[in-house]
């Protein structure tokens, strides 16, 4: 792995705000390539970076050369500043913020960014409500309506059950490459399986290891919510998920979400590699609760490189 030299280009934004029938959206495809970023290097890549995930706070940055997105922000302003800075970026650079659900790890930051930095936020209508978003800062989306984001990056917010909420994953594309960002989910739908096979990245929760859940210190309330199909995904879903999903295209997956008590990185990594060994050669990343640690690179051709590291100097 390489240490990531992050770009200083500042392109021109233009910010626009549509959907469009989700029907267009599928079929966008492309070879991933991972390239390293220097000064003044301009490539035409969509790069994926979690700035952390867990049940402390997950938020991840879509970025390309005309658009800076976040994926849920479920950390508190001064987490999400220090967390930019270390891709030498700040909240007034992130052109719109969407939000998969309401629970506070994953939106409970929504509204700091409206009110502290003027940011929009797009979100389905319940999980606007739930979080008590500004409305005139505030987006609404539907499911299945593809959203546009400045010149070159769209986003397809795809529902996935999650007790409690109206949850979604999305899938992003840019130059006909695509990447799909998929967490709290206890099962999925042929609709999702549909939408993410193919993609050339994919980043989704490997919750919990299913014995380390059922033997350890929660209560069987807990546990059976969490096992349950508005819960979460073991080990084993997750790797079951991607041997659907997974075909030539899929060049990095990386895995989320994480339990601190219920999970191990070489559990979830171990667990996951069994079932998609034979259909996967790629990259395959764990990210954490302290982020954000490497970021994938999906675009123009050149030399190839799954994950880089970020610097932490």
């Amino acid at each position: 792995m390489r240490v990531m030299e992050h770009c200083s280009y500042k392109p021109l934004l233009h910010k626009c705000f549509r959907t469009q029938n989700a029907h267009e959206f599928i079929g966008f495809v492309g070879v991933f390539k991972s390239l390293p970023r220097r000064d003044g290097d301009v490539r035409m890549t969509m790069t994926i970076t979690h700035l952390g995930t867990g049940s402390r706070g997950n938020s991840t940055l879509l970025e390309t050369p005309s658009a800076k997105v976040l994926v849920d922000q479920g950390f508190s302003g001064v987490q999400l500043q220090k967390r930019l800075a270390r891709l030498n970026l700040k909240p007034d650079d992130i052109d719109a913020v969407f939000i998969s659900h309401h629970h506070g790890d994953h939106g409970g930051g929504a509204l700091v960014c409206q009110r502290k930095w003027g940011l929009r936020v797009l979100a389905n209508e319940r999980t606007a409500q739930e979080l008590g978003l500004e409305p005139e800062l505030t987006t609404y989306f539907e499911a299945l309506d593809l959203v546009r984001i400045g010149d070159d990056l769209a986003v397809l917010p795809v529902p996935v059950p999650h007790a409690g909420s109206d949850n979604v994953a999305f899938v992003a594309s840019h130059g006909g490459e695509r990447a799909a960002i998929i967490t709290d989910l206890g099962s999925w739908t042929d609709e999702l399986v549909t939408h993410v096979r193919g993609c050339e990245h994919i980043s989704i929760e490997a919750n919990y290891d299913h014995k380390r859940l059922m033997y350890g210190p929660y209560p069987y309330s807990l546990k059976d919510r969490i096992s349950g199909r508005g819960g979460h995904l073991s080990n084993d879903q997750t790797g079951q998920f991607l041997a659907e999903v997974c075909t030539e295209k899929t060049r990095s997956i990386t895995l989320t979400h994480l339990s601190e008590k219920n999970n191990m990185p070489h559990l979830a990594e171990s667990t996951v590699l069994f079932y998609i060994d034979e259909l996967f050669s790629g990259d395959l990343t764990i990210s954490g609760q302290q982020g954000p640690d490497f970021s994938h690179y999906i675009g123009q051709s050149g030399e190839e490189l799954a994950a880089d590291e970020i610097s932490t100097n």
